[in-house]
């Protein structure tokens, strides 16, 4: 061990040999503080005499009160800035209209090294050369100038100027170019030109986007359509919505796991039918809808949204009758709006096969086509509905038996052209089973007779039309004379023409 206390095997300490200690009185005495402070103060000598000459060159004169005040006052006015330029861009916003407090900073020449490339945003602008210059303004008067030097507000230059700045006016999504720069003069016909063609593009733009926000496309659903979608799901009615499995000309079919209701029990899987609210691909829905005597007072043809919650009630309504009629066709379990909840046809989210798609043998197609002809005149005769869209792809094959599908455009007999709508389904059932080789599928002329059992001659096709339009006419004016709808219609019905009565 030596003097100090430390022995070999002792570290040493790494920051110096330790500080004497010292007593609490001393550490209160205004002596020792003294001591202290004079040996921070003194600095070690520097190496190199130049740069302490430089420094003391550098080092700001700050026993001037002159100096002193101004770099305080500069410093103000950069707080000022800063204030003044928070305040601007406050009150701004994102507002295309903007105001500028340029007039009232307190700008000075000094270098500061600080500085980054945004406070070109907020420098002084009043001589910015790539600012557009204003066109100058007629005098009040109209002219200004006198003699041979008089200049007019029909200037053919004056109004090329002020036509070029005027084009700064338009939409931002129309590209106009950059004319700074460049001394362009566009007469008022061109100018005129691309204003309307700017306001074209703009009501374009604004019904396309109208239309993506308020129609139901194909395989998508608009805000409103999701909105209703989800009320269904969280009020419990369905458990959840799994997904797109058919699309048509005038609805999209949702497959969803069934939930509950208070009123009926809901199946295990059901389909929502959503129809497109708008009407690009099927426009002449009113044809089936206008002269139904069911929907006549409240049909509009200007509001399309209410022609499509009337499609969608009417194939509600007649899915109802179907179903009482024991017809094999979707039991409906809610309409809301435009959305019709119906029960799926098919196994663990497979929707069973249409007409057109089912491989069937001979034996079975034969028995499928027996059956849609009584679906057919059990519809015509008990149901008095005319399907007005039947075909092989609107009929569904499953455990054995066809199912009708697709009855919101479906009409009574006494519809104007409701004999026309059910010779043209006679027309697709007979091709369809004829092709397939079914012996015994009628012919148009007798699938037409057996389901309405009408005696129409069967003659050229032309002359039979003819005579289903003439009937038609005989049945419009005998429902508008008698006010009859009772049905079915016989062949009496479509005898000759009534008389008129005594009160015509």
């Amino acid at each position: 061990m030596d003097q100090s206390g430390l022995t070999a095997d002792t570290p040493k300490n790494p920051w110096g040999p330790a500080a004497p200690a010292c007593s609490l009185a001393e550490v209160m005495s205004e002596q020792l503080a003294s001591q202290l402070d004079e040996e921070n103060n003194v600095l070690p000598p520097l190496a190199d005499p130049a740069v302490d000459a430089l420094l003391a060159e550098d080092a700001p004169d700050t026993t001037s009160d002159l100096m002193l005040a101004q770099m305080l006052q500069m410093q103000f006015d950069r707080e000022f800035d800063d204030q003044l330029r928070r305040e601007e861009k406050k009150f701004n916003g994102d507002s295309k209209v903007s105001i500028s407090f340029e007039n009232y900073r307190m700008v000075h020449p000094y270098e500061d090294s600080d500085s980054s490339e945004d406070e070109v945003d907020w420098q002084d602008t009043r001589r910015d050369p790539y600012r557009a210059e204003k066109p100058q303004a007629a005098p009040r008067r109209g002219f200004c100038g006198k003699g041979k030097n008089i200049t007019t507000k029909h200037d053919e230059d004056a109004c090329g100027r002020k036509n070029t700045a005027r084009m700064e006016n338009f939409a931002p999504e129309v590209q106009v170019g950059d004319g700074l720069g460049m001394d362009l003069k566009l007469s008022n016909q061109v100018f005129n030109s691309l204003k309307q063609h700017c306001y074209s593009e703009q009501r374009r733009s604004a019904r396309l986007h109208e239309k993506k926000e308020h129609s139901t496309a194909e395989q998508a659903v608009d805000p409103r359509t999701r909105l209703l979608m989800y009320k269904m799901v969280n009020a419990g009615v369905l458990e959840n919505i799994n997904g797109c499995i058919s699309t048509g000309k005038e609805s999209v079919v949702f497959h969803a796991d069934g939930g509950r209701l208070e009123e009926q029990p809901v199946p295990n899987e059901v389909v929502l039918k959503v129809f497109k609210t708008t009407l690009n691909e099927f426009k002449n829905r009113d044809r089936y809808i206008k002269d139904d005597y069911r929907f006549i007072d409240r049909f509009s043809k200007l509001n399309p949204r209410k022609v499509i919650r009337l499609w969608a009630e009417k194939e509600m309504h007649n899915l109802s009758r179907m179903k009482k009629a024991g017809i094999p066709c979707p039991e409906v379990v809610l309409l809301k709006k435009h959305i019709l909840v119906m029960s799926f046809i098919g196994n663990d989210h497979v929707p069973a096969p249409k007409l057109k798609d089912v491989k069937l043998g001979p034996e079975d197609m034969r028995t499928a086509y027996h059956q849609v002809l009584q679906l057919m005149q059990q519809l015509y005769q008990e149901c008095n509905l005319v399907h007005a869209d039947l075909s092989e792809y609107n009929i569904l094959w499953y455990e054995g038996k066809a199912w009708l599908i697709d009855v919101s455009q479906s009409v009574e007999p006494t519809h104007p052209h409701g004999l026309e709508f059910l010779f043209r389904d006679c027309r697709n059932v007979s091709t369809f089973f004829q092709k397939r080789g079914v012996s015994e599928a009628l012919n148009i002329y007798e699938l037409f007779n057996a389901v309405t059992g009408l005696n129409i001659p069967v003659g050229a096709e032309d002359e039979f039309v003819a005579e289903i339009v003439a009937l038609e006419k005989r049945n419009e004016d005998h429902v508008q004379r008698r006010g009859k709808k009772a049905f079915p219609i016989t062949s009496e019905d479509f005898g000759p023409p009534l008389k008129p009565d005594a009160d015509d």
